[in-house]
């Protein structure tokens, strides 16, 4: 028997190490980028250092405490999904520091495979998935190859191993098929997954300046969203996310007290908007949807500032079916509590900013839709746009509004607000998302993390709620460095091409979603309605599921039974010869021996070539030949029973 501490040859070593590499890169690349690059680089030299032997204990001691202490660094001390995948990884790319037997190679090899499948907790998009796949089956070929260097086996070639590999997929892919399909899902999990200790990038609770360049620098899709109707124009297309109302001089912060409120009544004018939006996962609650949201999907809820919450967080792609209308006039009057929310400020800040507010309202009297155009006028006239801004003073608004009076969004907004609250005006910061683009091959829009977007909301007499665009006011030749000239900087026809290749991503990408991760327990019943069952029971879709899969579970064990006693090329060829027999009433008796059973064929039906090819088929099986005769085979396979009648 082969002893388990077998030692590995080269070719063994290199497959069981390149399949583990290839098994930890969609974990990679689904942390922090410093991190990634840090444990490929110990996964490498470690590799290469273990080559001819394992690294003493203390020095693998030390790497184990070099990589907690990085993640430590990089991640921080909280818990999270994304922090128990690093510690995997790392353990992954120092555990080849002790490759050195077989048994070693299946340990990596089993513990590798424990990668792609994490990756999943952090990403399960089609990228991912195809690396899990490939990992997978570059585990199978690793595997048979260290199955063939403990038997002394002549190594098969890699096309072999992966007709090999090929056959195993196929018989399983019925049986996972089936529990995709089938297998009844339930509308929550069993059991929640732990967050994720770095935060993904999307929508605050609170803003402050400075905050914003990140999420505004981010190109990565924030939402898709297909119209079923009439699409909004260009100016409508304000995705309403956060509202902020508490400001600290500096920060400004969710009000916790609208969440316990219903939202005020409201009435919508036309058109009437209806669309699917698939929302990218962000690990918190808060969704967005056009505004104003007039009816809202099961699981979510408005609160008092017509901000749209879901009723778990958000660590999965979601889809959800809204409808959305401009509002046209909301309730009369705003409650004491309301109206004081919406005047509060810190006394004593940014004094220069309440000082012309207030001159403002002196001179406008009682006309507060005045005071809005003169503040819109203002920033028409003196103000900039543009990415480059100062690090903000102890007087945030002051600086900016007398000072360099250049920002971007979230500089004009919580200014505007500012101002509107010293001059009485109730007045509020709404952040969200701006535009969207369309995706001209699946005809659906696009809306990224980089079209990020704060406004404000003043309180008028009669109209109630009115969204005011501070940033837009700014006049056109003042707009400078905007995220859509940074884009621009390179060339025309390579931006162009690289443009069209990121609209074909996102469409292959969309289609995922589609097809895979948004089929839930809802799309699930419906799954058979084309034949006529409407609302598959969850009782009915386990029947379904125990039937096809006790089949394929069945064609599995034949086929694998059949292909162990069948592996031998020659044994096969002789057993379809026999059963060429068989068909005319002579097939060979289980415990018959070949020459015995062919001298009663002949007897029955004289056929000496059936006795010639019986004593060299003996001859080869049992004579020890490890690779049969081509010739043999090949006359085995042409044979065919006489024509002459049995006696």
């Amino acid at each position: 028997m082969t002893e388990p501490t077998t030692p590995l040859d080269r070719v063994a070593r290199h497959w069981t190490l390149a399949s583990a590499a290839l098994a930890l890169l969609p974990l990679l690349l689904q942390l922090p980028t410093t991190l990634a690059l840090v444990i490929a680089t110990v996964a490498a030299a470690t590799a290469g250092l273990s080559r001819r032997g394992p690294l003493p204990m203390p020095v693998r001691l030390l790497l184990v405490l070099a990589m907690l202490a990085l993640i430590y660094l990089l991640m921080g001390a909280r818990p999270g999904r994304d922090t128990g995948c690093a510690l995997l990884a790392a353990m992954l790319a120092i555990k080849s520091s002790e490759l050195q037997s077989l048994r070693d190679a299946r340990s990596l090899l089993g513990f590798a495979l424990f990668a792609p499948f994490a990756a999943f907790l952090l990403d399960q998009g089609p990228l991912t998935s195809v690396l899990a796949t490939l990992a997978a089956l570059c585990g199978l070929l690793a595997l048979q190859r260290l199955a063939q260097h403990e038997g002394h086996s002549t190594p098969l070639d890699v096309r072999a191993q992966l007709r090999g590999v090929g056959r195993l997929v196929l018989l399983g892919l019925p049986l996972a098929l089936a529990a995709f399909w089938l297998f009844p899902r339930l509308g929550e999990p069993l059991w929640g997954l732990p967050e994720r200790a770095v935060s993904r990038p999307g929508l605050s609770d609170t803003m402050e300046p400075g905050t914003w360049l990140d999420l505004m620098t981010d190109d990565s899709p924030a939402f898709r969203v297909q119209f079923d109707g009439p699409v909004p124009s260009a100016d409508q297309r304000y995705w309403r996310g956060p509202v902020l109302g508490r400001f600290d001089g500096r920060r400004w912060e969710r009000s916790r007290q609208e969440d316990e409120r219903a939202p005020p009544p409201v009435r919508h004018g036309t058109p009437t908007w209806r669309y699917v939006m698939d929302y990218e996962p962000t690990d918190n609650d808060q969704l967005v949807a056009l505004d104003l949201p007039s009816s809202v999907p099961a699981g979510t809820r408005l609160t008092g500032d017509y901000s749209l919450r879901s009723e778990r967080p958000l660590t999965n792609l979601t889809r959800w079916q809204l409808q959305s209308a401009p509002p046209q006039r909301f309730a009369d009057t705003l409650s004491p509590w309301q109206r004081q929310q919406a005047l509060l400020l810190p006394p004593g800040s940014n004094p220069r900013a309440a000082a012309l507010a207030q001159q403002w309202r002196t001179e406008a009297g009682g006309d507060d839709e005045a005071v809005v155009r003169r503040a819109l006028d203002w920033v028409r006239a003196e103000f900039t746009y543009t990415l480059e801004t100062p690090e903000p003073g102890p007087q945030p608004v002051d600086e900016f509004l007398f000072g360099y009076q250049a920002g971007f969004c979230e500089h004009f907004s919580s200014s505007f607000v500012v101002l509107m609250r010293n001059a009485g005006i109730p007045a509020r910061v709404v952040t969200g998302y701006l535009g969207g683009v369309r995706n001209p091959i699946g005809g659906y829009w696009v809306v990224r993390r980089m079209d990020a977007h704060a406004w404000a909301e003043v309180w008028l007499s009669e109209r109630g709620w009115v969204r005011v665009d501070p940033t837009a006011a700014v006049a056109p030749e003042r707009i400078r460095d905007t995220l859509e000239d940074r884009l621009d900087s390179q060339a025309g026809q390579l931006q162009l091409n690289w443009r069209q290749a990121s609209e074909a991503m996102d469409w292959l990408r969309r289609g995922w979603n589609d097809l895979v991760l948004s089929f839930d327990a809802k799309r699930q019943r419906q799954l058979l309605r084309p034949l006529g069952l409407d609302d598959l029971h969850p009782s009915q879709l386990a029947i379904a599921f125990v039937s096809i899969a006790a089949l394929a579970l069945l064609a599995m064990a034949w086929v694998l039974a059949r292909g162990e006693r069948e592996r031998d090329p020659l044994l096969r060829a002789w057993h379809r010869l026999g059963q060429r027999y068989a068909r005319l009433g002579l097939g060979r008796e289980p415990s018959e021996p070949a020459l015995r059973w062919a001298a009663r064929v002949h007897a029955q039906r004289p056929d000496p070539a059936l006795l010639a090819l019986s004593a060299r088929f003996v001859q080869a099986r049992y004579a020890g030949t490890r690779t049969p005769p081509a010739s043999l085979l090949a006359d085995l396979r042409r044979h065919r029973p006489t024509s002459g009648a049995s006696s």
